[in-house]
Order: C-alpha cells, then sequence, then structure tokens
C-alpha cells in the first residue's frame, strides 16, 4: 500500500442542514497504486446508504444517519457528481437503515419500519410515512438497524443483543429477520447474530453474507469481530455461547459445545466494528476485485489502543477466503481519529462510496489505473 495523492470534490451547498465546512485530510488516506479518493458530499452522521434509481439523467442516494435522527438524500448527475443534499425524513429514532424497492424508501428505526412512497418524485416535500411495522424490540442497545432487500425480495432486519453478553429470547433477539415488503411473514433467518450492521448477498450464489461485532469485556485481542456465511436458512452462530467458531463464552459457554454452532467465514480484527459491507459487482475496479468483498470497520471504542477506522477488503475464491486485507486506511492517526468508515456501496459507474458518520461525510474512491 502507498499514499497517493488526491483529488478534493467540492463541498456541497446542503439543503435544510448545517454541516461546518471542515477540509478533511483526506492526503493520508491510504490507498492501492491507481485508485484515488474524494469527497463527494457532506451527510451529516452519514450511515447506511442505499441507491433509488438511476437512468441517463443521474439517480438518489439514500443516507441513515444514527445520532441526527434525519434520513437523507443526495442528488447525483450523469457524470456521478453530487448535486445537492436534502433531508427526507426526521425525528426518527436511530434511522440507520435504508433500502429502496419498487419506488419507495425503506427505513428503519428501532422497533420500527417505515416506508415513503414514490420518494423520489417528492424529495423536496417528502411523503407521509407508512407503517411498515411496528413489532421490532424498542431495547435501543444494538437497536439500530442495517436493513436490505434481498434476490428473493424479501427484507432483511437483524436484531441485535439486548446487551453485551446475555441469553435473550432467541424468537426476538440476536437474529437475522426477513419478511414481506408489507411487514408480513416474519420469520428467522439465522440466529446467535450478537450485532450485524452489515450484510450482502454473493453475485454468484445469491447466497448470505453478514458481519457481526464480537462480544465486549474480553481484553484486547479477543473475540474477533466475524464475517459469516449462511447459505442456508436457519444456521445458528454461536452467541451467546460461543464466540468466532472456537471460543466458549465464559459465563455461557459450558450449556452449549462450539462444534454446534457454524464457524466464521473469516475472523476480522478483534474489536474493529466490522459494519457495511458489500460485494464489489462493478467494472470499473480492476478484475481481481469482482465480486470480492469491501467492509467497512468503523474503528474500536474501549480497546487499549485504537483499532479498525479502515475499508478492508475480503478475497474469495469460490465461497472461501482466502485473503483479508487493508484496502483504504489513514482515518485513524496514532490514537487519534478524524473519520468514522460505516458503509459502502458500488455506484453504477463502479466506484466506491464510504460513508463516515464521524466526519459527516461521504467519500468516493474511484480507479483509473
Amino acid at each position: 500500500m502507498r499514499s497517493i495523492t488526491f483529488r478534493h470534490g467540492l463541498i456541497l451547498a446542503l439543503i435544510s442542514i448545517h454541516v461546518a465546512a471542515v477540509e478533511l485530510p483526506l492526503e493520508r488516506i491510504s490507498l492501492p497504486p491507481g485508485f484515488s479518493i474524494e469527497l463527494w458530499a457532506r451527510v451529516d452522521n452519514a450511515r447506511q446508504m442505499a441507491l433509488g434509481r438511476h437512468g441517463g439523467n443521474g439517480g438518489t442516494l439514500f443516507v441513515g444517519s444514527m445520532q441526527a435522527g434525519k434520513v437523507h438524500a443526495v442528488r447525483f448527475d450523469a457524470g456521478f457528481k453530487a448535486q445537492a443534499v436534502s433531508v427526507v425524513a426526521s425525528g426518527l429514532q436511530r434511522p440507520v437503515g435504508v433500502a429502496y424497492k419498487d419506488g419507495s424508501l425503506y427505513v428503519s428505526a428501532v422497533n420500527r419500519i417505515l416506508r415513503y412512497d414514490d420518494i423520489e418524485r417528492h424529495l423536496a416535500q417528502p411523503p407521509v410515512a407508512v407503517l411498515v411495522t411496528d413489532r421490532l424490540p424498542t431495547e435501543t442497545h444494538h437497536g439500530w438497524k442495517f436493513i436490505a432487500f434481498g434476490p428473493d425480495g424479501k427484507l432483511y432486519v437483524p436484531v441485535g443483543a439486548p446487551c453485551n453478553i446475555c441469553e435473550p429470547d432467541p424468537q426476538r433477539y440476536a437474529n437475522i429477520l426477513r419478511m414481506h415488503a408489507d411487514g408480513s411473514g416474519a420469520e428467522v433467518h439465522a440466529r446467535g447474530v450478537r450485532n450485524s450492521v452489515g450484510f450482502d448477498w454473493q453475485p454468484q450464489t445469491g447466497e448470505l453474507w453478514f458481519t457481526d461485532n464480537g462480544r465486549d469485556l474480553l481484553g484486547d485481542e479477543l473475540p474477533p469481530d466475524e464475517l459469516n456465511h449462511a447459505p442456508r436458512s436457519g444456521m445458528h452462530f454461536g452467541y451467546p455461547y460461543c464466540h468466532a467458531g472456537d471460543l466458549p463464552d465464559p459465563e455461557y459457554g459450558a450449556r452449549h459445545a462450539c462444534r454446534e454452532f457454524a464457524a466464521p467465514a473469516q475472523k476480522l480484527a478483534p474489536h474493529a466494528a466490522a459494519l457495511g459491507m458489500r460485494f464489489y459487482t462493478g467494472t470499473m475496479f480492476p478484475p481481481q476485485y469482482r465480486n470480492q468483498i469491501f467492509i467497512a470497520e468503523h474503528g474500536s471504542w474501549n480497546r487499549s489502543r485504537k483499532i479498525g477506522y479502515r475499508v478492508t477488503l475480503v478475497r474469495l475464491q469460490g465461497s472461501r477466503v482466502i485473503a483479508y486485507e487493508p484496502f483504504a486506511s489513514g482515518w485513524l492517526n496514532g490514537e487519534s481519529a478524524w473519520g468514522r468508515p460505516a458503509d459502502v456501496l458500488v455506484l453504477p459507474d463502479g466506484s466506491l462510496l464510504v460513508s463516515d458518520d464521524f466526519a459527516g461525510a461521504i467519500y468516493r474512491i474511484t480507479y483509473r489505473g
């Protein structure tokens, strides 16, 4: 890896919000040769991203938030340059998750999923939200939710454990649910998942992969975060009995053996807070990146020496992980962080967007060779 010279994007005029136009030190970001990064848009507390329609005149990116309580829309032109940012929802409880389907925007808000119909025709005057469901747990501990529609057309919704370590009702917590777009037919798809804030489906197989954050208070090095592969419904990934496939929990581990559960496809850095992840489905990047996994590592909060604060790459051969390595790093300078990647998303031109809730920014990574 090496540092390279970057082009700085324009700081956009924000509509209905105010974010201080502080220059970001993007020259510190290290990327592989041929790649560059630019500031694409300023979005307050930017978390999960979802792409709306895209056509010859451009498109819309929707962005959730954690602390801001808002959902933003970023309009971009035919050249994939961001043009304007507006607020399409506000006053919500931790609306981290956003998903788009059939012209409607879906937003997670802890115990609720809301839907905003025909949203792109009404960005200036957003429609009244339609309640999809309010039957999710109300706890805010791991209560924020990354959401996405799968290849089966169903909405996938993770429900984190309401604690650091406990043995909650497995029908209600520590799982990934899926449901029809209208909120009906909810069922548990994966169990033993402490807190997943990112998932995607492998393009070649349609199978689910997801990140999961390991428990705290077992020291700096244990347990690692996880990248998991769920080729079928009903799999159990160990929480709270076993962590990372081979680490029995000191409190609950005697109740079940680790061999009873699915092991992670890849152990990730311990306490790096692996959040959003996507398969790279574009063609801008060189062939060796195609159908590989990018992960936003948000960064540790209680480790004696900070770790994460970067975007990593997981290389696959079929459905087997063969490498886990840094891709974009430099948001952490010693023990001081100026940015925290939260999600990644591939634009239709093949460039990669990275959201940063700490800096209130979205970056665009491109490849020119």
